[in-house]
């Protein structure tokens, strides 16, 4: 089969596309799914630059978020037929421990991602669980499919189960216009919030309004913490942040007291310094997110089914310009999802 593959870990020149890369073979509790379409993600940067501890063996395939039809479903597998669209819920674990059993899949110890450690969908098929196969919403083509599972799971996961988002809430979310950003402006629009994104340029501020942001912030131009708190004395309630090192300490000054702060990632650094004493004083809340609970998928794709929630795809790729779209990628060019259409 044809596979884009990780032969190294620096820079886009370590991809390249083979023509026969080995074709999955599905254990009795799998499915062989044929790609459609592919989203990129930073994890792809982070792992294709070898700049996570977890290193996966080379060669390497990268891909977290995947739509496609069901090719071959192996015995044990029951209510999926080999013709189904649908997309692929990127979290692997194990299935039988206390954490998977209690809805906490993503606390497993053997918790992986699709692209991570195990091989992803930058190919022509992919073989996963059984369990990890959700029915395509039927209003969404296979890019559009593709553009939502990593990213809405993780900011539903940061709003619902961890800060537990009410409509009187304010929140502010860093890179409105990012995958992660117009996932968590809509999510937390859906639930009534107040929303103040960032963004870089006046084009983006635009569409993040377009998508429901009440107000946007130049994080280039203007000073965040000044203006939230011109806005909202006190604070806001909820901030989500997957820059890093650069914004955390200033996603803690936005907050009021007792606050939560919800973070997950670092594409502007890994490390930060923070005033402990501020934190307890004020009771806030700091939050790790890493993806979420397997089961939100359902809910996420049944609201986008009912139009609830809509896709937002920059960009789409043939697979043989991987390097491009990682490189686009890479600049921050692109206003929600770059996707790699595989077929």
């Amino acid at each position: 089969m044809r596979a884009v593959t990780l032969e190294g870990f620096g820079g886009v020149e370590n991809l390249r596309l083979v023509e026969d890369f080995p074709k999955p073979h599905p254990k009795e509790d799998e499915v062989l799914v044929r790609v459609k379409a592919v989203a990129l993600n930073h994890l792809d940067l982070w792992v294709r630059m070898g700049a996570l501890a977890v290193k996966p063996e080379l060669p390497h395939i990268l891909g977290s978020d995947i739509s496609g039809v069901v090719e071959r479903v192996g015995s044990l597998v029951k209510d999926i037929r080999e013709g189904d669209e649908v997309v692929l819920a990127p979290g692997l674990s194990c299935g039988m421990c206390y954490e998977c059993q209690s809805g906490h899949d993503n606390h497993c110890r053997h918790y992986d991602i699709l692209g991570l450690k195990a091989k992803g969908g930058y190919a022509d098929y992919v073989s996963v669980p059984a369990r990890n196969i959700i029915k395509k919403p039927s209003s969404l083509s296979f890019e559009e499919a593709s553009s939502f599972p990593l990213t809405f799971l993780t900011v539903w996961n940061a709003f619902v189960n961890k800060a537990q988002i009410k409509p009187y809430h304010r929140v502010l979310i860093w890179g409105g216009s990012s995958g992660v950003g117009v996932a968590g402006i809509q999510l937390a629009k859906l639930f009534g919030a107040f929303v103040i994104a960032t963004a870089g340029s006046e084009e983006k501020a635009r569409r993040c309004k377009e998508l429901g942001a009440d107000m946007v912030i130049d994080h280039y131009r203007e000073d965040v913490v000044n203006r939230v708190r011109e806005v909202f004395k006190e604070g806001v309630d909820i901030v989500m942040d997957h820059v890093g090192g650069r914004t955390f300490w200033k996603s803690v000054e936005c907050l009021r007291k007792g606050g939560k702060l919800v973070f997950c990632g670092t594409t502007m650094g890994s490390e930060a310094q923070i005033d402990i004493r501020y934190v307890f004083v004020r009771e806030i809340e700091l939050l790790g997110v890493y993806m979420g609970p397997r089961a939100d998928l359902f809910k996420i794709a049944e609201l986008f089914e009912r139009g609830l929630l809509k896709p937002v795809v920059d960009r789409v790729f043939p697979i043989e310009k991987v390097r491009e779209a990682h490189s686009y990628l890479e600049a921050s060019k692109h206003f929600g999802k770059v996707v790699l259409k595989v077929e």
